[in-house]
């Protein structure tokens, strides 16, 4: 009854969010290292590791090619108009590819994937919760983290920078289709512009991006699910709000993460 009272106060409100926002944070970032450390106990979970590479990595192939392909296709279309405009339409690869490598090749794979993936990975993982199945786990004296999350964090790894890989690919391709073959630049002038300015550093600063997207997705969406009973409501409404949050923070970090790195890597 205090608390709500204070609250009522707009900067007590703001502390006091503040705070918890900051708590949560930390208690995610040693979720996540325990998780990680875990991957390399004995013994090894290969198969539960593959198991997630193919839920993660393979089944988002279809909705990455579509999202590459036509974000390539808009941007081929956008780039093209805009440059005409100033007789430079033959740095339209350039723009393009490095549109994509840098920038939106990482960010869109990661909201893909959390809108396919990351949600599907709260809800699991919170099913488990209000069905007493993690506390069996613990009954069985099996460390649920090691056991459930673990092998996400090492299928979340491997799969973000080589589904980004594919994005930006795919991307590169939409933008000669809608550049080349719908408005007629040169091939040839478009693939050797893409040749020329996309240096090592760029591909591996997209990587870099799409590694630590791939730790905050896996981190907020695993530790909202393995923590559904801690909400106000339980059961399917739990889970619900679990998913939610997760999917929410996990769009909203990757976008502030994005900022920051691009600050230091440009």
């Amino acid at each position: 009854m205090q608390l709500r009272t204070a609250l009522k106060n707009p900067t007590v409100a703001l502390g006091h969010y503040t705070i918890t926002f900051i708590q949560d944070m930390g208690r995610i970032a040693l979720f996540f290292l325990k998780g990680f450390l875990l991957i390399f106990s004995i013994p090894l979970q290969i198969n539960k590791v593959l198991q997630q590479i193919y839920f993660i990595g393979m089944k988002s192939i279809f909705v990455i090619c579509l999202t590459g392909g036509f974000t390539g296709m808009v941007l081929g279309l956008q780039g093209y108009y805009l440059l005409v405009k100033y007789g430079s339409t033959g740095v339209l690869g350039s723009a393009v590819a490095l549109s994509l490598i840098r920038e939106m090749g990482p960010v869109l794979t990661a909201i893909m994937v959390i809108a396919r993936g990351g949600s599907a990975m709260a809800a699991e993982i919170g099913i488990m919760r209000i069905s007493e199945q993690i506390d069996a786990l613990e009954t069985m004296d099996i460390d649920p983290i090691r056991f459930l999350v673990s092998p996400r964090i090492a299928a979340a790894l491997i799969s973000f920078p080589l589904l980004t890989a594919l994005f930006d690919v795919v991307g590169i391709l939409g933008g000669y289709l809608t550049g080349s073959v719908l408005l007629g630049l040169n091939p040839g002038l478009y693939f050797t512009r893409v040749e020329t300015s996309v240096a090592m550093v760029d591909v591996t600063g997209g990587f870099v991006k799409s590694l630590v997207f791939a730790v905050i997705v896996v981190s907020i969406c695993c530790y909202q699910g393995f923590y559904t009973h801690t909400r106000a409501e339980f059961g399917a409404k739990g889970v619900s709000q679990s998913t939610t949050s997760a999917v929410v923070l996990s769009c909203v970090l990757v976008l502030i993460a994005d900022y920051a790195l691009t600050t230091f890597l440009l």
